[in-house]
């Protein structure tokens, strides 16, 4: 039996504290959890902090009672590795100040608890932009925990290579600050072990980059049965264009306007996405014309070319695709061969997943340099030149069973052609094995090296403890 009183009486915590046996326990366990197929483990106990000093008390409240700690930032990740079987759980959902924004420098610093949404927002009011997720709703907790798969991420790269520093608490209940001149391994291990590391942050300090002048967007929509000789094209197409186009291709449901476009291909249609994070609109509609060029143009069922958008538009759109928390199986892959062999691995599958609200992404890298480097100091090591993989998603428990199946199946398919998975986006807790995946092999090493340096006693989880 945990005495959580002493929680507050020794440790000084100022938040909400709640044991198994108290009035809305299971609703702190799992409420702000995204995925709604949620796991049945539960902690001893969950903390609720209020502030950094909270943080430390809870630390140092599990150290003194001999208690394992998992973290809760957003809780967007697909696989909810926040829950545990035992030990204490803290959630930091009241994390959420931005602390300062220097516009002349550049710099800004920020709790971990704001949606890419809200760090974008903050910025562009004054100019200037971060290399944030696509999703709006994702926190930066756990985007820059797992190396961040960003916007305009072939110029910019992934969020974790514009941090400059991270407010840590470690094992001992200490609050350190990590840089690259300053609890070095921290600021290494922070930055991509994703749910495997072995501190809390609580604040991050970030460097920003000017607001492109012309965000432009186009996207056709082409019949399903196309989209094999459209990655033919599209892939080669890529190279030719600058890293600071944003290429994807999509199979995902017709929409209601092109329904009866798509009867004979179980209403699925391909899509074609190009974003340019641009200096002025006139080279926007230069480089997208190249869009233009597809043999299959004649057969585009619907285009929106070339238009002006915003931060909050690119976030409306992407929102539009996981409008609400549902039920889901995530895989976000790494690969290293053509678009039209992993694109055609999956065709025929497609067609049968038994849930309209699926999609199936790749996104293309562009560029001279592909596929973009992950940063030299961090844990963060996974790329190549094509990203992404089925989000499969669904309404009802009844159906949980034929999407999960599809989506193994989906895997199944996949894996001749997978270089490695993001460990923010992959199913590390019912699929131990896709650590190693995860990670370059040096960087595991390490990371488990400076694990058993910084965290001897193991008291926080890592990536597979109390899944049980």
């Amino acid at each position: 039996m945990i005495d959580l009183a002493d929680l507050k009486a020794t440790f000084g915590f100022k938040g909400v504290a709640l044991a198994e046996s108290d009035p809305g326990f299971a609703e702190a366990v799992v409420g702000d959890l995204w995925n709604q197929l949620q796991p049945k483990r539960h902690p001893q106990a969950v903390a609720q902090v209020t502030d950094e000093e909270d943080v430390v008390a809870a630390v140092r409240f599990a150290r003194a009672h001999g208690l394992k700690v998992a973290v809760r930032g957003g809780g967007h990740n697909w696989c909810t590795p926040s829950q545990r079987n035992s030990g204490l759980l803290i959630d930091l959902s009241k994390l959420n100040r931005v602390i300062s924004i220097d516009a002349e420098a550049r710099t800004a610093v920020l709790q971990p608890i704001l949606t890419n949404r809200e760090v974008q927002a903050a910025l562009n009011r004054v100019g200037l932009a971060f290399p944030t997720g696509h999703c709006p709703t994702v926190k930066i907790s756990g985007y820059l925990l797992s190396g961040g798969m960003a916007w305009n991420h072939g110029t910019w790269g992934p969020g974790v290579g514009s941090v400059e520093a991270i407010e840590i608490v470690d094992s001992n209940g200490e609050l350190i600050i990590a840089s690259a001149d300053e609890n070095a391994d921290y600021f290494w291990a922070a930055r991509g072990s994703g749910p495997g590391f072995f501190g809390i942050a609580t604040r991050y300090h970030l460097k920003l980059y000017p607001l492109p002048r012309a965000i432009t967007a186009s996207a056709y929509y082409y019949p399903y049965e196309s989209i094999v000789d459209i990655a033919e094209w599209l892939g080669p197409l890529a190279g030719q264009l600058p890293s600071s186009v944003e290429l994807s291709l999509w199979s995902l449901q017709a929409p209601p306007d092109l329904a009866n476009h798509a009867r004979e291909s179980n209403a699925k249609v391909a899509l074609v996405t190009a974003t340019m994070f641009a200096d002025s609109a006139e080279e926007a509609q230069s480089v997208l014309a190249a869009l233009e060029s597809c043999p299959l143009i004649d057969r585009c069922l619907s285009k929106s070319v070339a238009q002006s958008t915003t931060f909050e538009g690119l976030f409306d759109a992407s929102g539009a695709i996981w409008p609400s928390p549902w039920r889901s199986k995530v895989d976000a892959l790494f690969y290293d061969g053509p678009l039209v062999e992993v694109t055609r691995a999956v065709k025929n599958h497609f067609l049968a997943t038994p849930s309209p609200k699926t999609v199936f992404m790749l996104a293309v890298y562009t560029g001279a340099n592909c596929p973009p480097a992950t940063p030299a100091d961090a844990a963060f090591s996974m790329t190549g030149a094509l990203y992404g993989g089925s989000w499969t998603m669904w309404d009802e428990a009844g159906d949980d069973a034929a999407n999960i199946a599809w989506h193994d199946e989906t895997m199944r398919l996949l894996k001749p052609h997978i270089a490695g998975h993001y460990v923010g986006e992959t199913d590390t807790v019912g699929h131990p094995e896709y650590v190693p995946l995860s990670f370059a092999p040096a960087n595991l090493q390490r990371l488990e090296d400076l694990r058993q340096k910084y965290d001897p006693d193991g008291r926080f989880f890592g990536f597979t403890g109390g899944l049980d």
